[in-house]
């Protein structure tokens, strides 16, 4: 699914070990609720969210939505969210909707946002290239 994106690519640590493994912390970690993002999306997420998309301009979606690089990340943190603020009984989903949900999803439903041209009846529209950059001085960083 997210094979060539680059940020998602298995990563090593500093150790070489492969830093996706699970270590002796994640074994006390709380079982997930969610096995993963595309779940937490169409069985959380989508139900929960509603929103007319694209009438009139004012809401975008792509069904397609694991093709934008950016959409993966802001949905991957926002699960990830969720997956912790649940387990807090007293403000957790209200903290996750206030400072998680409504952040990335206004970002991401923005007409400006990674699913321009992209929407529900005519899926998904890859009409966005990557944000131009020029390399920095040397030694610089």
């Amino acid at each position: 699914m997210t094979e060539g994106l680059g940020e998602w690519d298995d990563e090593l640590d500093a150790t070489g070990a492969d830093a996706m493994e699970p270590t002796k912390d994640d074994e006390n970690a709380p079982e997930l609720f969610y096995p993963n993002v595309a779940e937490f999306v169409n069985e959380k997420l989508a139900t929960t969210y509603r929103r007319q998309t694209n009438v009139g301009g004012g809401v975008t979606w792509c069904p397609q939505w694991w093709k934008h690089a950016e959409a993966i990340s802001r949905l991957e943190a926002l699960w990830r969210a969720w997956e912790f603020l649940r387990l807090d009984g007293t403000t957790g989903m209200s903290v996750w909707w206030r400072d998680h949900a409504d952040h990335h999803m206004s970002v991401l439903l923005s007409t400006d946002g990674p699913f321009k041209g992209c929407s529900p009846d005519d899926g998904h529209r890859s009409k966005l290239g990557p944000l131009p950059c020029d390399e920095p001085p040397v030694g610089l960083f």
